[in-house]
């Protein structure tokens, strides 16, 4: 069987390839590696790189190498594709950093923490806000939270909508100048990144003349989701999925690849 190298499936991880913030199970690595004896192979997410990494099967400590993670995979995108990798090798990182200046950064951070300190939410934990290189992560409950209380604040944040409210007052504090865009990622936080700085960033990496089709697979396509813009970006054939299971369902249909 030939490798069709010119088609691309490009994955976001949680909640598409792993349960939000959990390891991936080994049925859905052995069929993404199946996957990837047919056709080209992509992840991106919006967590840091080892976040990413830790939820793909790398212990740090252990033994274990990034690159072994890596080598699963034909591109690696972290943040969106600020931390990009093809074949293991980095290819560019960028800094939010740079783009908006420390006097944006901690206009941007003061008025967040105030916000996020009148909110009464089931609980709060700790880490409310996660600094990365591409982007600001926004935690409502706070980041250390247990599994327990994640999902407890994903069930109430569905009812009481706490993060599409966050948002709405970020767009309006910061409609100006700064240049800032605002999802919800995952389970329990919002992304802000620079206009441009979304999903759809990581095809910077991936030339349309170097694929004839590129698939997308992600759970937060829906507008105000991380996964939106890519997902209806012309480039990409978008599917929304709800699970790791419903993933492999859905890419077994289009490459007749088995589940096992």
């Amino acid at each position: 069987m030939t490798k069709n190298e010119r088609i691309l499936c490009l994955f976001d991880v949680d909640g598409t390839i792993t349960p939000p913030r959990l390891r991936i199970d080994p049925k859905v690595d052995s069929f993404l590696r199946r996957l990837r004896e047919k056709v080209a192979v992509g992840l991106v997410g919006g967590s840091d790189l080892y976040k990413i990494l830790e939820q793909l099967g790398y212990k740090p400590g252990s033994g274990g190498r990034e690159d072994e993670i890596f080598s699963k995979y034909d591109y690696f995108f972290a943040e969106n594709g600020l931390v990009a990798y093809k074949d293991g090798k980095l290819l560019r990182k960028e800094s939010i950093v740079n783009f908006l200046g420390e006097l944006k950064i901690q206009m941007f951070i003061n008025f967040a923490l105030r916000y996020m300190s009148e909110l009464r939410l089931p609980r709060k934990r700790g880490t409310f806000i996660e600094f990365r290189n591409g982007l600001i992560n926004l935690c409502p409950v706070g980041r250390s939270c247990t599994q327990a209380e994640r999902e407890e604040f994903a069930v109430y944040d569905e009812e009481n909508k706490v993060r599409e409210k966050f948002i709405e007052a970020l767009r309006s504090e910061f409609s100006g100048d700064f240049g800032l865009s605002f999802s919800i990622g995952g389970q329990i936080s919002i992304d802000a990144y620079p206009v441009g700085w979304d999903k759809t960033y990581c095809l910077h990496f991936l030339p349309v003349k170097s694929f004839d089709k590129i698939y997308f697979f992600g759970d937060k396509t829906d507008e105000g989701g991380n996964d939106h813009e890519i997902y209806m970006d012309k480039r990409t054939i978008g599917f929304k999925v709800t699970s790791p299971e419903d993933t492999m369902r859905k890419v077994s249909e289009l490459f007749d690849v088995p589940i096992e």
